[in-house]
Formats: structure tokens, C-alpha cells, sequence
């Protein structure tokens, strides 16, 4: 069973940052590419960023680029979401994506399977 769990949410303030983290388990996980979407209240599910099997290439949304920066350990099963210079248009529940082939930011049908999801709350 595949298991894709999201860690690291929470309320900051602008400014702040904030360190999300994903485990995944049930799939050889460098045989997939990794990515983080995210969804606001009212509003679709949207890409943040991905990240290749190997963490060579990377990809990042216009409105993060600059302030995150996605990263994976492949020894450990894990991706990780570095989120700096917080906005209040940043919160929004996270999710962890894995694809088997490659994440597309505009698809989520190219996504195989999803986290649960994290919080993320940033107050003014």
C-alpha cells in the first residue's frame, strides 16, 4: 500500500519560514518524481513545485519561485518543501505528489498518487 505522508504545517507569521516534509512507502521511491501542490479555500488544487527521480531538475510555480525550494533524500523515502519569506497568499492545505513518469503543473491527472495533505496558515 502506498503511503504518502505530509509533515510540517503550521501557523507562522509573514516572513517566516517553514519546512514541510513528505515520507513516502509502498513504491521504489527514486523511480518517481516528486512534487508539492497546494489548495486555498475556494480555489483548485494548484503546482508549487517538483522535483526529477534523481532531484537533477527541479521546477518551481511563478508566485514561489525564488522563496521555496524542493529537495529529496532517496535514502530516505522523503521530499522536503523549504518555504521562506512567507505571504498570507501562500496558505493554503500542502500535498505531496508522486509520479511515476513526470509531474505535469498543469495536470493533476499526472499525478499517481496523493498525501493527505498539511496545513499551512500564514497570518498578517
Amino acid at each position: 500500500q502506498v503511503q504518502l505522508v505530509e509533515r510540517g504545517g503550521g501557523l507562522v507569521q509573514v516572513g517566516d519560514s517553514l519546512r514541510l516534509s513528505c515520507g513516502v512507502s509502498g513504491l521504489i521511491f527514486s523511480n518517481y518524481a516528486m512534487g508539492w501542490f497546494r489548495q486555498a479555500p475556494g480555489k483548485e488544487r494548484e503546482f508549487v513545485a517538483r522535483i526529477s527521480w534523481s532531484g537533477g531538475s527541479t521546477s518551481y510555480a511563478d508566485s514561489v519561485k525564488g522563496r521555496f525550494t524542493i529537495s529529496r533524500e532517496n535514502a530516505n523515502n522523503a521530499v522536503y518543501l523549504q518555504m521562506n519569506s512567507l505571504k498570507p497568499a501562500d496558505t493554503a492545505v500542502y500535498f505531496c505528489a508522486a509520479a511515476r513518469n513526470y509531474i505535469r503543473a498543469g495536470d493533476l491527472r499526472s499525478v499517481d498518487y496523493w498525501g493527505q495533505g498539511t496545513q499551512v496558515t500564514v497570518s498578517s
